[in-house]
C-alpha cells in the first residue's frame, strides 16, 4: 500500500476490499473492455489508465456482496472531472436491484461527489444507516458533465468488520 492511499483512509477505519466476496460482485451497464474490476481490485484501482466505464448511459449499477458482515463508515470514488460520478446512491443489504426498480427504494444514503472526491477525497456516509452490511448496492445516477459514458478510476471503501457467530461452524448438541 503506498503512503498516499494510506493516508486517504480515515481514522479507526480500514479498507474492506479483502472482506468482498468476489464471487458475487456485479455492474449493470458496464463496458466490456472497461470492467468494474479495474476501479475495484487492487492493483488495478491504482492504475490512472485503467478505468470503469458505462456502456448504453450514464449510469451504472453495482453490487458488492462481503464475506462478513461489515459496518461502512465512507467511501472514495476516484474519476475524470468531466466523465466522474456525480450522484451516488448506497443501497444496504438491497440485492437483486436494477434500472428498473432502483429508484422504489431509499437509499441508505445519498452523495453529490465534488470535484475534491473524485481525486480521492473520502466522503463520509450516515454510519448509523450502515451498521450490519452484508451486501452494498451502489448506483452512480450521473456524472459531473452529462456526458453520455460515466467513467470511475476507483472506488474505496472504508469501514470495520463486524464480530459475529459463524452458525455454519457450530455443531448440534444431541438431546440426551
Amino acid at each position: 500500500m503506498s503512503a498516499e492511499s494510506a493516508s486517504q483512509i480515515p481514522k479507526g477505519q480500514v479498507d474492506l476490499l479483502d472482506f468482498i466476496d468476489w464471487s458475487g460482485v456485479e455492474c449493470l451497464n458496464q463496458s466490456s473492455s472497461h470492467s468494474l474490476p479495474n476501479a475495484l481490485k487492487q492493483g488495478y484501482r491504482e492504475d490512472e489508465g485503467l478505468n470503469l466505464e458505462s456502456d448504453a448511459d450514464e449510469q451504472l449499477l453495482i453490487y458488492i456482496p462481503f464475506n462478513q458482515v461489515i459496518k461502512l463508515h465512507s467511501f472514495a470514488i476516484k474519476g475524470p472531472e468531466e466523465e466522474g460520478p456525480k450522484t451516488v446512491k448506497f443501497f444496504s443489504n438491497k440485492e437483486h436491484m436494477c434500472f428498473s426498480n432502483v429508484n422504489d427504494f431509499p437509499p441508505s444514503d445519498t452523495a453529490e461527489l465534488t470535484e475534491e472526491n473524485l481525486k480521492g477525497k473520502p466522503v463520509v456516509l450516515k454510519y448509523v444507516k450502515f451498521q450490519n452490511v452484508r451486501s452494498l448496492t451502489i448506483f452512480i445516477e450521473d456524472n459531473q458533465s452529462g456526458a453520455e459514458v460515466t467513467k470511475v478510476q476507483k472506488i474505496a471503501l472504508y469501514g470495520s468488520t463486524v464480530e459475529t457467530t459463524d452458525m455454519k461452524g457450530l455443531k448440534k448438541i444431541e438431546d440426551h
